[in-house]
Order: C-alpha cells, then sequence, then structure tokens
C-alpha cells in the first residue's frame, strides 16, 4: 500500500532505487523547464511541477513506479486557456493546478476509473497524434528565434514559414546541436540522461556564441529571475475559479486516461493496478504542486519508462528524484539560469515527433471507416481549436462512436425446434407466414438507439401474415428502453391487425416493470407474457405449446407450426 511507508523502500533494492532516482532527478530539470516552456507561461512552473507533483503523487498512488509529472498534452491545454488576459497569470496556473487536483481526487473516491474504458482507442489516437503535432508546431518560434504572429498554431507556422529571412542562426544552431545530439544517444547507454547532455551541450553552444554575434541567443535568466531557493507555499485564488473551471475539467479528464494508460502498463508489485487510487494519487500531486507554484501534473508514461528501466522497485525511487531536483535548485540556480530557449525547444520537438504513432494511425485506420472518420475528426480539432475544449469534443465523439457501434449490433436470430427438443438458431424469414409460429432472439444491447436497428430487422407483417403467432424472447436481456417497447408496441399492433398475436418471454423483472411502464403489458394481455426462470428454455417451450394450441384451435385451416427438424 502506498499510505505504508514500510512500502516506501526495500534494502535490497536500495542501490538500484537510488540510481534511478539519480537519473529521474537529474533528466526531470531539463524536462521540467521544456514542458514549462511549452505552456507558454514561467517555465519554472514546470520545474516545481515535476519537483512536488511526483513526490505528493508517490505516497498515494496504487502503483509504485507510476511517474506523475507535467506531460506535454497537459502544458498545452495550459497554454491554450488563455490565462495570460487574467490579471495574475502565474497565481491562476497555481489555482488551475489545484482545481484539477481536487477533481482528480473526487473522480478517484466515486470510483470512476472503471469509467475510463469507454474512451475508444480511435478519439485517444487522433488526440495524442495531434499533441504530438501541436508540441512540435508549439516550439517552432522558440527552435528559430522568431516570434510567429497568429490565432493558433497553425497560423504561426504558416506566417514561420513567410518570414525565413527573419530566423535566428544562432538559435537554428543551438537547437539543431540539441536535438543532433538527442538522436546519437537516445539508443545508447546513455539513455535518459542524452536528454541532460544535449541540453547542457546546446546551452554551452549559446553562450559561446553570445559573444560573437550581435543576436543573442535567448535563455532562461532572459524570461525569468530563476532564485536559489525552493518556492514558497501559494493560497490559490477564488476569483478565478469560474473561469478556469472548463480547463480544470480538461486536465482532469486528460490526467484520468493517461494515467490509466500508465498504471496498466506498469503494475504494483504484480497486481491489477487500481484507477481510482491512482486518481487520488494525481489529485495529490496536483494539489501539492500548485501550492508550492507547480503546473498540473499527471501520469508521465516516459518518466514511469525510464525508473522502471532504471532498475527501481520501490515509491524510494521518486523521493531521491525529488532530492536531486531540489539539491538542483538550491546549489545550481546560476547554472540553470544559463540553459538556452532553443535547445529546451529541440528537446521538445523530439518528444513531439516521438509521440506520433503511424502503427497506431494505421490500426485504427484498419479498423474500419467509423474509427477512421472519429480519429481524423479529433486530431483536426485538436489542431484547430483550445485543447480544453477539443478534449470534450473527443468525450462526446467517444460517446456517440460507442453508442452506434452498440446499436449497430444488436441481431435478431429465428429460433426452431427440433423434433427431439433441441433449439437451433436461423436467419428469421423476411416476411410472417400465414398460420405459423415465428421465434425471434434478438442480440445485444436494447437500448434506445438500438431500437431501429432492430426493428428493421424484424420480419415485416403483410396481409397474407394472418393466423401466425410471434414470440419475442428477451432471455438475458435486463433493460430496455421506452423506445424498444414502443416497437414492440407497433409490432402487436400490426399483428392484430390480421389477426395474428405476439407474445414475450422475459427473464428480468426490471424489464417486465419496464414492459408496464410503456403500456405493453395491458395492451398484449397477461397470457401473452411468459416470465422465465432459472430452467433455460422452460418459458418459452410454455410459450411456444400455447402458441400451437391456439392454431391447432383455428377451424378453417389445418394445424401449421414453425418449422421443425427431423
Amino acid at each position: 500500500m502506498g499510505l505504508n511507508p514500510r512500502s516506501w523502500f526495500s534494502r535490497k533494492t536500495l542501490r538500484h532505487d537510488l540510481v534511478a532516482g539519480l537519473t529521474l532527478g537529474v533528466e526531470s530539470v531539463p524536462d521540467g523547464l521544456a514542458q514549462g516552456l511549452l505552456s507558454g507561461l514561467n517555465p519554472l512552473a514546470g520545474l516545481y511541477g515535476h519537483l512536488f507533483g511526483m513526490v505528493g503523487a508517490a505516497v498515494f498512488t496504487s502503483s509504485a513506479l507510476m511517474t506523475v509529472q507535467v506531460t506535454g498534452a497537459m502544458a498545452l491545454i495550459v497554454s491554450d486557456a488563455g490565462l495570460e488576459t487574467l490579471a495574475d497569470p502565474d497565481r491562476a496556473l497555481y489555482t488551475l493546478t489545484v482545481m484539477s487536483g481536487i477533481l482528480l481526487i473526487v473522480a478517484g473516491l466515486l470510483g470512476a476509473g472503471r469509467l475510463v474504458r469507454f474512451v475508444p482507442t480511435a478519439v485517444m489516437t487522433g488526440f495524442v497524434t495531434a499533441v504530438g503535432v501541436n508540441i512540435v508546431l508549439g516550439q517552432l518560434s522558440n527552435f528559430t528565434g522568431y516570434a510567429a504572429q497568429g490565432g493558433n498554431r497553425i497560423s504561426k507556422t504558416i506566417d514561420l514559414g513567410l518570414h525565413i529571412v527573419q530566423w535566428s542562426i544562432p538559435a537554428l544552431v543551438v537547437g539543431a546541436i540539441t536535438v543532433l545530439i538527442i538522436v546519437l544517444l537516445q539508443n545508447t547507454r546513455v539513455g535518459a540522461l542524452g536528454l541532460v547532455v544535449a541540453v547542457v551541450v546546446g546551452s554551452i553552444a549559446a553562450v559561446m556564441l553570445d559573444l560573437w554575434v550581435r543576436t543573442p541567443v535567448i535563455l532562461l535568466r532572459d524570461l525569468v529571475d530563476v532564485p536559489g531557493s525552493l518556492p514558497a507555499p501559494v493560497l490559490p485564488s477564488l476569483d478565478d475559479v469560474v473561469y478556469l473551471a472548463l480547463p480544470a475539467i480538461s486536465l482532469a479528464f486528460v490526467a484520468m486516461v493517461q494515467g490509466a494508460g500508465v498504471s496498466a502498463a506498469i503494475p504494483s508489485q504484480g497486481k491489477p493496478a487500481d484507477t481510482s487510487r491512482n486518481f487520488i494519487g494525481q489529485g495529490a500531486g496536483n494539489i501539492l504542486s500548485g501550492l508550492f507554484r507547480g503546473m498540473p501534473v499527471g501520469g508521465s508514461s516516459s518518466g514511469s519508462t525510464l525508473v522502471a528501466t532504471a532498475g527501481a522497485r520501490t515509491r524510494l525511487v521518486y523521493f531521491v528524484a525529488g532530492a536531486v531536483m531540489a539539491l538542483v535548485i538550491l546549489l545550481a540556480s546560476d547554472l540553470v539560469a544559463y540553459i538556452a530557449m532553443p535547445a529546451l525547444a529541440g528537446l521538445l520537438i523530439v518528444v513531439g515527433v516521438t509521440a506520433v504513432k503511424p502503427s497506431r494511425v494505421y490500426s485504427v485506420i484498419r479498423s474500419g471507416p467509423l474509427q477512421t472518420v472519429v480519429m481524423a475528426v479529433t486530431f483536426v480539432l485538436t489542431l484547430l481549436i483550445p485543447l480544453q475544449f477539443a478534449v470534450l469534443a473527443g468525450v462526446g465523439l467517444g460517446i456517440i462512436l460507442f453508442v452506434a457501434q452498440q446499436s449497430n449490433r444488436v441481431r435478431v436470430r429465428r429460433v426452431v425446434f427440433a423434433d427431439d427438443g433441441r433449439m437451433r438458431e436461423i436467419d428469421p424469414p423476411r416476411r410472417i407466414p400465414a398460420h405459423e409460429i415465428v421465434v425471434l432472439q434478438p442480440y445485444g444491447s436494447l437500448f434506445f438507439a438500438s431500437a431501429p436497428t432492430f426493428e428493421r430487422q424484424l420480419p415485416e407483417v403483410t396481409p397474407e401474415s394472418t393466423r401466425s403467432v410471434v414470440i419475442v424472447r428477451l432471455r438475458g436481456v435486463d433493460e430496455v428502453g421506452l423506445s424498444f417497447v414502443e416497437v414492440l408496441r407497433r409490432y402487436a399492433r400490426d399483428l392484430r391487425a390480421v389477426d395474428s398475436g405476439l407474445k414475450l418471454v422475459v427473464s428480468e423483472a426490471r424489464v417486465i416493470r419496464q414492459l408496464e411502464a410503456g403500456g405493453l403489458r395491458d395492451e398484449m394481455g397477461e397470457a401473452n407474457l411468459y416470465r422465465g426462470s432459472e430452467w433455460v428454455g422452460a418459458a418459452l417451450r410454455r410459450a411456444y405449446d400455447d402458441a400451437r394450441d391456439e392454431l391447432r384451435a383455428e377451424p378453417d385451416e389445418g394445424p401449421r407450426e414453425g418449422p421443425r427438424e427431423a
């Protein structure tokens, strides 16, 4: 359990945890600053978010090796939230972080972890792919040294392309050096520390270029004062709560989805992760991050992979990483101030490119046109509109996709009785024949959106469909909507119009109550509604025998039952 301090470390894995914590702590300094830069606000907020969010979440998460830090998607939502229009953007950011944390804790306490699985892969693939593209586009200005103009990242990129002559050669050199070193070192033993090496070398190159060029490369110290101490806590601003409600909801949703994916990939001590409890852990990390001037945080796939690859086994890795980050802030703030913005931009561009997974896009395309359209719409919306709206639009698309898939999975089969008592399923007839028993078995979710699909599959009632009985078996169906009840009412009226009848076999009391609420039970008559029992097929056979007796009582033509098998 995360709340038990005895589980935070193990003597057997102490060396691995220390090494992994040292690696994560050093790597998190440039990474945190880069995420802060991506948000468009104070880069130090990303650094503090990495530090306090990681440590605060480590106490409460279910997954011991789930790293909670600032992610690219969350930084982009902050960037699109319009905090710069408020009176105190920095304090609004801290307030937004705390609000996101509160929403995550509430979601965890309500057991919302089970709901995350309903987010379609098509929606998340489109969103994550667009986030990767957005990260790259959002850093082109820092990478080239030209302050592009435009209403969104697409227009800024177009403006950037129209003003190539105004790009800064020194900034391009620094950014290119950083990207080249990351690419060269990422598959070597240096691993994640290659990011640190790349940013350090790129920043050194920036300082050297500043010695003999007129256009200096922008450094961190040019944007903010880098203090040599840890931040003092600050209370959230209640005046901004209403304005921040929508981005807070979007941040919480992204954190839930990303966190669920990370925790599923890295289980806690070999057991399945408690997704809802991980929500609580991420919420605690956000609250601590916001109180100490940090950005919103969530489950980080790259951070979790880093500590797992480095051999970490316990939560001690995060307290070691936090201590390393704190020491860097306290002892090396003067050096941190010389980090070059094009170097951080180069780091983010690599992160954005690696976030685009062509194999996932291709798998969604292969799954069908509906999923492809949903992925494409999510991708375009994420590129063109602020991310807090794109996230909610993606949720809406996910709901629509789920409803569409479920409504199209309804299938109606005909049950045929053999002479030896066995039952076989075949395709239903296109029309109800005269003087015949037709037993229909629907499969799928019979909710309001599937009612039209069910109705289209029912055999047509024609003037020739006289003196017949249709039995609809609803075994295994625990709920039907009023739209479905209305379909049965229309079908029953059509059958009565040609002197035929409808019988229902229902196994759940809840469905019977819904039929009563829709008026179908009274309209059909009590004798035509059969209640199923634990004996499979018993109620259906009673309904079939009653229908056969009714047909045998017909005086005009000889009795004709439904098809039977030899």
